[in-house]
């Protein structure tokens, strides 16, 4: 039996629940191929006895990974490593800083590129909304936000305050990330693996830039983020489509392609992948990890709403596992938050950092200061994660009473599952509902929704839409439901 009490080791000091700080461990020696697939576990006694601990808290650390996917029970035969995970093949490990330079030789700028016709987009006038997945900003801490705005105006030297700054971004609000993003997502970083951006998009944007040329292969899911396909397409790649099912992008299809074609960048959201809301599972995170490193692909990782997990705890990102390199991850406070806070951050190698602040240098010179300033100023406070937690327990209310209502009232009419996490129901409509015009007659009542449009690679419309409830009240949602069952 493997010696338990010195591979797991709890940290007294840590933020994180003795039962996660164990899952996450355990997580890494089934990674790392300590443990094998189809492994037993000492019982729920015998790890106790083993780490001095409740009883309790084992459980909840054995349920945590059972919810994931990395365990499996057996009645009367005990816990086991699940058994569908891929069998590891044990390599050197490399660290995040000193990554293989094979993955990131790629110009910084592509000879030519194809600009597209992108849509212009403008704030819904409705008065009711079941928009994309939008957070609510009347929740947002603006007073604090406020407050911490005047001091950095006002206080210390103006030219320090008010000259120019790191393309990087804050070293503070970096370290602060540091510290959160290792306790939070099972990171191993510094402040030289972040790049604070202009949120998400100005991510995918730098990172295409850096990544990509003309004719590159780029694999994503059949549904994805439109943003995303919109700078992979300007780079002059071609976008290869897999399919997504309830457990995530079919990872079995990512490597008939990889055997076929060279593929250069994956781009997944891993956690509740946009727009279906389902989440990767254990033995695909795994596997696509190990085919990144065989064939050579960086996988650019979205994690946009990693903080809203209704369903155990979140899990972590494919970042957490990586051992060469090869993800490229980022997060958004924009969606926690506002959007109008345009922050967000991108974690990489040291080398991949590096070479996006001088793309960054180029574009945009550095980000907003004051903005950076204050939210730092948030996080130092602990405002940030009280604001999270209201959050949480807000838009877990409203999906429930969300979800409720569409079963009852739109039952023949709407087929969904309850999402894990996120702040959007995956709907699909009856065949004979036409969306597009369900869309606009809908305005005519004050409700807007989307066309569909938007979701596929081919911009063609059909019968699947995002139904945003965490920026609504609850009023509000049943009141739109109450506007949907009159039109359809």
């Amino acid at each position: 039996m493997l010696p338990f009490k010195t591979l797991l080791q709890i940290d007294s000091n840590s933020r994180q629940a003795i039962f996660q700080q164990l899952a996450n461990q355990l997580i890494q020696l089934i990674q790392d191929g300590t443990l094998q697939t189809g492994e037993r576990l000492p019982s729920t006694r015998q790890m106790g006895e083993f780490l001095n601990l409740h009883r309790k808290t084992i459980v909840s650390f054995y349920d945590e990974l059972i919810a994931q996917g990395w365990l499996e029970t057996a009645i009367g035969s005990g816990t086991f490593v699940t058994k569908t995970l891929p069998i590891h093949q044990n390599q050197s490990l490399l660290s995040l800083e000193t990554s293989s330079s094979e993955f990131v030789n790629a110009p910084v700028l592509a000879e030519k590129k194809t600009f597209l016709d992108i849509p212009a987009l403008s704030a819904s006038s409705t008065s009711l909304r079941l928009d994309d997945g939008f957070p609510d900003v009347r929740l947002a801490p603006m007073e604090e936000l406020s407050r911490a705005f005047r001091r950095y105006l006002t206080a210390g030297n103006p030219y320090t305050r008010l000259g120019y700054t790191d393309p990087k971004g804050s070293l503070r609000l970096r370290n602060f990330l540091v510290d959160y993003l290792n306790n939070s997502r099972g990171l191993r970083i510094s402040t030289e693996n972040i790049l604070i951006t202009r949120g998400t998009m100005n991510a995918v944007f730098l990172a295409s830039q850096l990544l990509l040329n003309r004719g590159d292969n780029v694999i994503v899911g059949e549904t994805n983020w439109s943003g995303a396909n919109m700078n992979f397409q300007n780079c002059g790649a071609n976008l290869l489509t897999v399919p997504i099912d309830d457990f995530g992008m079919v990872v079995d299809a990512v490597e008939e392609i990889c055997l076929k074609k060279q593929v250069r960048l994956l781009f997944i959201t891993s956690h509740h992948h946009y727009p279906t809301t389902a989440t990767l599972r254990a033995d695909r995170r795994l596997k696509l990890l190990q085919l990144s490193e065989k064939h050579g692909f960086m996988i650019l990782e979205d994690d946009y709403d990693y903080d809203f997990h209704y369903q155990s705890s979140p899990h972590l990102p494919l970042a957490s596992a990586d051992r060469q390199g090869t993800v490229l991850y980022m997060g958004s406070f924009s969606k926690s938050i506002a959007p109008a806070l345009r922050i967000g951050y991108l974690v990489a190698t040291k080398e991949i950092i590096e070479r996006l602040a001088q793309l960054r240098r180029i574009i945009d010179r550095q980000g907003d200061s004051m903005l950076e300033y204050g939210l730092a100023e948030l996080l130092e406070e602990g405002i940030i994660k009280r604001h999270l937690r209201k959050s949480l327990k807000n838009y877990r209310q409203r999906r429930d009473i969300f979800c409720e209502a569409l079963s009852t009232e739109l039952k023949d009419k709407i087929q969904f599952n309850i999402p894990e996490g996120g702040m959007a129901v995956w709907a699909k409509f009856s065949a004979e509902i036409n969306l597009p015009k369900l869309s606009e007659s809908l305005l005519k009542d004050g409700l807007s929704i989307s066309t569909g449009r938007s979701y596929r690679f081919d911009n063609q419309s059909f019968n699947e839409i995002r139904l945003g409830f965490a920026s609504s009240t609850e009023d509000e949602l049943l009141r739109s439901v109450e506007v949907l069952k009159m039109r359809i």
